[in-house]
C-alpha cells in the first residue's frame, strides 16, 4: 500500500498515541532537508514502554502493508529510530529527548498537528 508521508505519519503519531507516547511531535522538514519528509518524535519513561511504542507503530504499519526500511535502538530501548523512507521515526526515552532535543535542532521545521 501507498501512503502520503502526511498519511503514513498520521498512522505513525496514532500508534505511538495508543502505546501512551508522551507529547508526540510532528516535524513537516521537507522543505529544509532531503533526508525525510517528516519526524515523528515521542518519548516513554522507560525502556520497556520505549520498545512497546516502537513494536506498536510497526505492528501497526505492518498491518497497512507497510514494511520499515531500517530500525535502530530496539535492543537497548533508549532510542528507536524507524525508517518508513518519507518519514522518520525517534521514539526517546524522556532524558534521552531531552538531551538531544531535536525539536529544537530542527527548529526551521513547521510543526504538524495531524
Amino acid at each position: 500500500m501507498t501512503l502520503s508521508p502526511e498519511k503514513l505519519a498520521s498512522l505513525v503519531a496514532k500508534a505511538a498515541d495508543d502505546k501512551k507516547a508522551n507529547n508526540v511531535v510532528t516535524l513537516d522538514i521537507s522543505d529544509i532537508s532531503s533526508v525525510c519528509d517528516y519526524f515523528v518524535i515521542c518519548s516513554g519513561f522507560s525502556s520497556t514502554q520505549v520498545k512497546a511504542i516502537a513494536e506498536n507503530i510497526e505492528e501497526k504499519l505492518e498491518e497497512q502493508g507497510i514494511r520499515k526500511l531500517r530500525i535502530e535502538g530496539l535492543k537497548d530501548g533508549q532510542w528507536v529510530l524507524l525508517d518508513y523512507g518519507s518519514v522518520v521515526v525517534h521514539v526517546f526515552q524522556e532524558r534521552d529527548r531531552e538531551f538531544y532535543n531535536l525539536e529544537h535542532l530542527w527548529g526551521d521545521a513547521k510543526v504538524v498537528h495531524l
